[in-house]
């Protein structure tokens, strides 16, 4: 699970520039194919909190957080660069929770946490260690992966996967922060 999730939060742009002090509950994908290789996608990363042990981390998490990932314009062409064209970007407070949004075209459904298109089918390859929270595909698990099975017939490709137990005491949320922006 650990290494799909990292894949996950590399590509949204989080880890290269966080050390890692970010971490969030789940991360949830709206994927619309637009019948050839590209289309669109929204991807919802829910209750975004530190792990910063210290006033300084903490104050770099918040300027990635906020300033990079939600503000810059380095973010969105980072993302370009990895076939991802930023339409909108969102913070979203929830029930006292951080969350993001963020919607993008793609050329290359493969570049959305490769996903694989073989007529009739899309599927997405996880690890065993994958924790699914829900989708609207077909999960099959074998001895070595999981993996979740769209027929080409359903026009909205939906999973949601758990990331990390946010529910710890050292946890810091991040909402309290977006509020005093």
């Amino acid at each position: 699970m650990i290494k799909n999730i990292r894949k996950i939060i590399v590509t949204l742009g989080i880890t290269l520039l966080m050390n890692g002090c970010l971490l969030f509950h789940s991360i949830s994908y709206e994927i619309k194919p637009d019948g050839m290789s590209g289309g669109y996608a929204t991807v919802l990363i829910e209750d975004i909190r530190s792990d910063a042990i210290n006033a300084n981390e903490l104050n770099e998490d918040k300027n990635n957080l906020f300033e990079f990932i939600y503000k810059s314009d380095k973010f969105i062409d980072q993302m370009k660069g990895e076939g991802k064209d930023i339409q909108n970007r969102n913070i979203i407070i929830e029930d006292g929770k951080l969350n993001g949004v963020i919607n993008f075209n793609f050329d290359d459904i493969e570049l959305v946490e490769g996903i694989i298109y073989e007529e009739p089918f899309y599927y997405l390859t996880l690890s065993q260690e994958d924790s699914i929270i829900s989708t609207n595909g077909e999960v099959i698990i074998s001895d070595n992966h999981k993996r979740i099975l769209w027929d080409n017939s359903i026009k909205v490709l939906k999973f949601k996967m758990f990331s990390d137990i946010v529910e710890k005491d050292k946890l810091i949320g991040m909402a309290q922060y977006y509020e005093s922006e």
